[in-house]
Order: C-alpha cells, then sequence, then structure tokens
C-alpha cells in the first residue's frame, strides 16, 4: 500500500475493525517515511467459476442448480444434499480453475454420490448420463455392483 501524500510503499497498521455493512476490513495506517494517516479497506475477491454448457453456452457456477439436481437425486435417501453441494462448491473453489464443464461436474457429483449412497448415485447417474433405454441402464448397474 502506498502513501497516498508521498507515494512511500512503508507503512504501520494503526488499527483495524471489521465493517458491519460488507465483508471488508478498515485499516488505519500511518506513512513510516512522512507520518501522514490514511484509511484502506478490504474486501474479499470472490472467485466465480464458469460452467461451460453441452450446448457450448457459458454461464457462472450456481449452487442452486446443483443443489437441486442432487435434491431430486436424494429425495427420501439418507444423504444431505446441501452438505454435498458444498462440498462439491469447495472442491471447485480449491481446484482455482476458472472454468469447469457441465460435464466434469456431474461426474465429480456422481463420484460423491457412489460411495455415499447407491441408489442416490443412480438417480443422478440416469439424468447426468442421459439413459436412453433399459440396457445402459443396466449396465450402470452392473458397474455399480462391482
Amino acid at each position: 500500500m502506498k502513501c497516498p501524500a508521498c507515494a512511500s510503499p512503508d507503512s504501520k497498521v494503526i488499527d483495524s475493525r471489521p465493517v458491519e455493512e460488507s465483508n471488508s476490513i478498515r485499516r488505519r495506517r500511518e506513512c513510516l517515511n512522512c507520518q501522514t494517516r490514511f484509511t484502506t479497506y478490504e474486501f474479499i475477491d470472490v472467485f466465480q467459476p464458469v460452467v461451460l454448457k453441452k450446448d457450448g453456452s457459458k454461464e457462472y457456477f450456481d449452487r442452486g442448480k446443483l443443489m437441486s439436481g442432487l435434491m431430486k437425486a436424494c429425495q427420501k435417501r439418507p444423504v444431505d444434499a446441501e452438505a454435498l453441494a458444498k462440498e462439491i462448491e469447495a472442491e471447485i473453489h480449491n481446484s482455482l480453475r476458472k472454468e469447469i464443464t457441465s460435464s466434469e461436474l456431474g461426474e465429480i457429483a456422481m463420484e460423491k454420490l457412489r460411495t455415499l449412497d447407491a441408489v442416490a448415485y443412480v438417480r443422478f447417474a440416469s439424468v447426468h448420463r442421459e439413459f436412453k433405454d433399459v440396457e445402459t441402464f443396466m449396465r450402470e448397474l452392473e458397474d455399480l455392483k462391482k
């Protein structure tokens, strides 16, 4: 942070406090060169990955959409869809990827569902992989049995 008076990069923090209206921190600083006092605000930089859809369009990641699919798959099953959606979202954010395909997103969800609940997994897979007939459905069940 450069001093607004002398442009010196050396300053010390005198006081820090959270700003109640938003997710930011207000800091009072003093320049070590000219002793000018000034205020800075630090804001959280929220990173929002982009999802590449099958049709080629792009949209920002929406946990609500992911949760909707997981809620349908986990209906009447002992799986906390909301916690699972948060876990998947955290994994995507932690990967620091700017873009992810909807297919990759679905595969991450299926991988986690496979370990949690087989029925929820098959429900989600039937929509994600767009099962066209009973044979495709049966192949997925056989793979799950192994």
